[in-house]
């Protein structure tokens, strides 16, 4: 049987879900990855494991209904909006070029979304509210900026923190806590681990690949984390995102959390990029205004001196993949 492959057509997509989903005994999804470090994986994902996924978000929200698709159909968060708003009987609405404001989603509806655009929506009043009205929002995708959160809960707006990849069917863990059934450890070297029904089956076309990241039940994460003393996850960023220079392991992701609470950055992303001198350099991507100095001793002020970039690259906005996370390789071309 021929797997059913997201086109990025959100309504050709919907009926296609729709189809699959009440098929008797459907070939499995297949979803790509976002390529955001590197070649996009190809994600089998049987039905099964994608309706347990929308059974548990459902319980532990609370609630299910009408889903507002604000993301691409292409990519799993989409397709996750869509399965979950057809199982609860709702063909879900198509943001396209609209706001939510502008969308006719029944009060008590639900959207996901990335941080970029919740932080866009509630500049406005019109679209506070139309937020405000939904039962819950999914907040997914990548860090969320200091403050936004609490922009949100100012507007009366729920906002749920996800976590979770194609290889889970989407999120997981909701604000730290695994969904029904997900199992989350800590292993090697930090990195994160996930199990479950809601697994994807084996990476197509990659059998080497699957066998390094799918062990003995458990799917080993590119991402580094641990549990706190009440057992929630805190995600630390990529594995990758550790900047080995001049012999000193830099957590890029820290170095960048902390760049994003100045005052004049509106967003930033650290990156490690080669070095004759250093073996990598430690890079800050920033839009906002910033010099290197004053990124220097922001990071020293309160991290140690010798993880503060080396350089830094003021841009008019990071550079996005579809799905919302930011596109590394294009920001490492800028360096």
């Amino acid at each position: 049987m021929t797997p059913l492959r997201p086109t990025g057509d959100p309504e050709r997509d919907i009926d296609a879900l729709a189809a699959w989903l009440e098929a008797s005994d459907p070939a499995p999804l297949v979803v790509a990855t976002s390529g955001s470090s590197g070649r996009p994986k190809q994600v089998v994902l049987p039905r099964a494991a994608v309706l347990a996924s929308a059974e548990a978000s459902a319980r532990r929200l609370g609630a299910s209904g009408p889903w507002l698709l604000a993301l691409p159909s292409s990519y799993v968060a989409g397709v996750n909006v869509i399965v979950r708003s057809l199982v609860a009987g709702s063909r879900p609405v198509v943001l396209g070029p609209r706001t939510p404001a502008q969308c006719p989603v029944p009060a008590g509806g639900f959207l996901s979304a990335v941080p970029t655009q919740l932080s866009r929506w509630l500049s406005d009043p019109a679209e506070r509210a139309a937020l405000a009205e939904r039962q819950t929002v999914l907040l997914g995708g990548g860090p969320i900026p200091a403050g936004l959160r609490a922009r949100a809960s100012d507007a009366g707006v729920r906002v749920v923190a996800t976590y979770g990849s194609a290889e889970t069917c989407g999120g997981c863990v909701y604000d730290g806590l695994p969904l029904d059934g997900v199992g989350v450890a800590i292993g090697e070297g930090g990195r994160i681990r996930l199990a479950g029904p809601v697994l994807f089956e084996r990476y197509d076309g990659d059998p080497g690949l699957t066998g390094e990241t799918l062990v003995d039940g458990w799917f080993l994460t590119s991402d580094a984390g641990r549990l706190d003393e009440d057992g929630r996850l805190e995600v630390h960023g990529r594995l990758d995102d550790l900047v080995v220079s001049g012999g000193l392991n830099v957590p890029g992701s820290a170095v960048a959390a902390r760049l994003r609470q100045h005052p004049a950055v509106v967003a930033a992303e650290v990156l490690g990029v080669d070095d004759v001198e250093w073996g990598q350099r430690v890079v800050a991507f920033v839009v906002g205004d910033l010099t290197l100095e004053g990124a220097r001793d922001w990071v020293g002020g309160t991290l140690p001196r010798a993880w503060a970039p080396r350089q830094v690259v003021v841009v008019g906005e990071l550079p996005m993949l579809g799905n919302g996370k930011v596109d590394r390789m294009r920001l490492r071309g800028l360096a």
